[in-house]
Formats: structure tokens, sequence, C-alpha cells
């Protein structure tokens, strides 16, 4: 499932409903090309979290972020996920 996220509060709210459920976060930039390679598996959101690098992904479990990701290799990617679900 994908969800758009709007601000902080919403994500707050969000990521608190997930419980234990792994949520993944992809913060992106509409300039960056590896961002528009990567841009039909997952939707933008927002930069709150000190992203360093685009595209980014961050891992949440129990509101906790428990792993980041950095780049457009959608194999790691979707790797990373199953090892984590």
């Amino acid at each position: 499932m994908v969800q758009s996220i709007k601000d902080m509060d919403e994500l707050k709210t969000f990521l608190k409903a997930a419980g234990c459920k792994l949520v993944v976060v992809e913060f992106s930039a509409k300039w960056c090309g590896p961002c528009q390679r990567i841009y039909p598996l997952v939707h933008e959101l927002a930069q709150i979290y000190h992203v360093k690098a685009v595209p980014t992904f961050q891992m949440f479990k129990q509101t906790q972020k428990i792993f980041e990701f950095c780049g457009a290799d959608a194999q790691k990617l979707e790797a990373k996920i199953q090892e984590l679900m």
C-alpha cells in the first residue's frame, strides 16, 4: 500500500497506526535521475528525517526506524523489505 504523507503529524499518526507492521518511507526529489527511475515503485515523501542522499528509503517498525537505504536499486530495496517483513 502506498500512502502519501503531507506533514509530520500525519506521518506520526500513520506510524503509530501501523503498530508492528513494517513501514517503508521513501524520500525523493523530482530533479533526481535515480528518483525518477524508482518513482513507479513508491511515491515521494518529505525531507523531515534529515535525508543526506536521494532517493532514501527509511523502514520503521513500531514507530522506530530500523533501517535506511539510499539508491535506486529496486532489487536490493525489495530484498531488504522482504528480509524485514
